[in-house]
Formats: structure tokens, C-alpha cells, sequence
């Protein structure tokens, strides 16, 4: 199981770095919009729709939704004059609100979730909800400033991999030798409040250093430490909303594309929250 997560990391790393790197704006849209729409699938899957076509459906769902946002807004338009555009800020804004939504039914599960636990529909628009945003906060992010700088974006975007992935290596060893305290049995139990701590108090060290590297006002630092803090917490909320729609579908992985590591959603659920709630914070506050 090592060596395959091993392999699989070797091979998907510098194949997703050059992407964020390399790749033009138009054909960046097209390669994000992929690995969301196998996603989909996944989410599917969890959602309690069976049967490859249906899969395959909301998968083609997902997938014609990015088709239209990509036509509806050229690469150009995505900012304009400091503003990003409306459509996109308006998604940005719904996903904030889902992820107020899903604190709260994680809070509250299985206890009050009968409602949506119960119907498919629900479930998959949930996955709606949590996929389309990610797409969009990576395009605003990989877009902002561009014409300026090609890699201005491209480093905001690794700055959010970092202290994401920063925190889920401190969660994980803070958890393993200290953690006592589950954060939500119900949902997860392998996550502890002190892995949580961990996992916050590690990536401080990456927010830190962004901060010297952009070179933020000393009245904006506060602000920055701020968005920094509330992204770590909230991609704690992404791997949670995952393994809750797992475990209503009585699943342990989202799939088993990727050797090792499970499935796409495996992978990107902590990112999921915490691309859209980051973009939002920088739209809003930073840009």
C-alpha cells in the first residue's frame, strides 16, 4: 500500500505543478474542469445514485456547468479593473454559505439528518454545491493578476496547497501521539481536537512566510493571519462533509482511481472547502 501511494504521489505531483505552472489560462480551465467532473462521479457514487450511466450523468452534469462558465466568462473577463467577475463572486458567496450549512449538519449528524440523508437528489446537489465552487476558486486564483504577473496566481494557489496539506500533516502526527479528544465520532473518528490544534499550529509556518513574501501592511498582517487560520480550519470541515456522505453510503473510499490513496474526492476533500472559502476571503478582503 506504501509503494503505491508512493508511485501515485511520484507520478500526479509534478504533472499537477507543471499544470498550475505551465498550462495557458483557457487550457487550465479545461484540466481543472477534469479532475472535478471524475469528482463528480465519486460524489455520485456517495450520493446513492448506482449504475455507471447515472454516474456518468452527474459527472456530465458537472462537467457541462464548467463548459458554460467557461464560455459565459472568457479568460480575460475574469477580472476586470481588481474586480472579479460577478457570476464568479456570486458562487464564491454561495459557497461560503454552503460551508456555514454543512458545519452545521455535521454538528447536528446522524441526529437531524434524516431529511437529506434520505434523498438522493439532495445529496447530489450537495455535491453540486461543493464541486462547482472549487473549479471557480481555482480559476479566480490562478487568473488574478495575470496580465501582471503569469505565476502571481499559480502562487496563490500553492500557498493554499501548503498550509492545507501542512495541516494535514501536523493533524496527523499531533493526532497520533496526543490526540484524546474526537473532534466528530459520528462522522470521523480517527479526527481528535488535538489534531485539529496540530494541524492549525503547523501551518502557521507557511502562513508566515507567505506573509513576508507579499509583503502584507502591518494593519493588513492581522487580516492575513486571519484568512490563513480560517482556510486551515475550514479544509478540517472539507475532509469531515466527505467522510459523512461516505458513511451514509456505507463507504470507506470516494473510489479507487487513484493506487494507494483511494479515490479523487480522497484527495481533494479538504480542498474543496478550502479553495472557495479562501478565494471568497481574498475577493472580498485582500484583492
Amino acid at each position: 500500500m506504501l509503494k503505491q501511494r508512493i508511485i501515485t504521489a511520484v507520478i500526479l505531483a509534478p504533472l499537477a505543478i507543471l499544470a498550475i505552472l505551465f498550462l495557458p489560462v483557457e487550457e487550465f480551465k479545461i484540466a481543472v474542469a477534469g479532475v472535478v467532473a471524475l469528482g463528480a462521479y465519486e460524489w455520485a457514487n456517495m450520493s446513492g445514485i448506482t449504475g455507471r450511466v447515472s454516474k456518468a450523468s452527474f459527472m456530465t452534469l458537472i462537467l457541462l456547468i464548467c463548459g458554460v462558465l467557461i464560455f459565459a466568462v472568457d479568460g480575460q473577463e475574469v477580472w476586470y479593473q481588481g474586480e472579479l467577475n460577478s457570476i464568479y463572486k456570486t458562487i464564491l458567496g454561495i459557497a461560503a454559505v454552503w460551508w456555514a450549512v454543512s458545519l452545521g449538519m455535521i454538528l447536528t449528524y446522524p441526529k437531524y439528518s434524516s431529511v437529506w440523508t434520505q434523498s438522493i437528489p439532495i445529496r447530489a446537489a450537495f455535491g453540486v454545491l461543493t464541486l462547482i465552487p472549487t473549479w471557480v476558486a481555482v480559476i479566480s486564483l490562478r487568473n488574478n493578476l495575470y496580465e501582471v504577473d503569469p505565476f502571481y496566481g499559480a502562487s496563490l494557489i500553492f500557498y493554499v496547497l501548503g498550509i492545507v496539506w501542512a495541516a494535514d500533516i501536523g493533524a496527523f502526527f499531533v493526532g497520533v501521539k496526543f490526540g484524546k479528544h474526537k473532534l466528530r465520532p459520528n462522522v470521523s473518528p480517527g479526527k481528535s481536537i488535538e489534531g485539529l490544534f496540530g494541524g492549525v499550529m503547523a501551518s502557521l509556518a507557511i502562513i508566515a512566510f507567505a506573509a513576508l513574501h507579499y509583503q502584507f501592511e502591518a494593519s493588513r498582517m492581522g487580516l492575513h493571519l486571519l484568512i490563513g487560520v480560517v482556510t486551515v480550519a475550514v479544509s478540517a470541515l472539507g475532509d469531515l462533509n466527505e467522510s459523512m456522505f461516505k458513511r451514509c453510503a456505507g463507504l470507506k473510499d470516494s473510489g479507487r482511481l487513484l493506487p494507494g490513496h483511494g479515490g479523487i474526492m480522497d484527495r481533494i476533500d479538504s480542498l474543496t472547502a478550502a479553495f472557495p472559502v479562501f478565494a471568497f476571503c481574498y475577493v472580498v478582503w485582500m484583492a
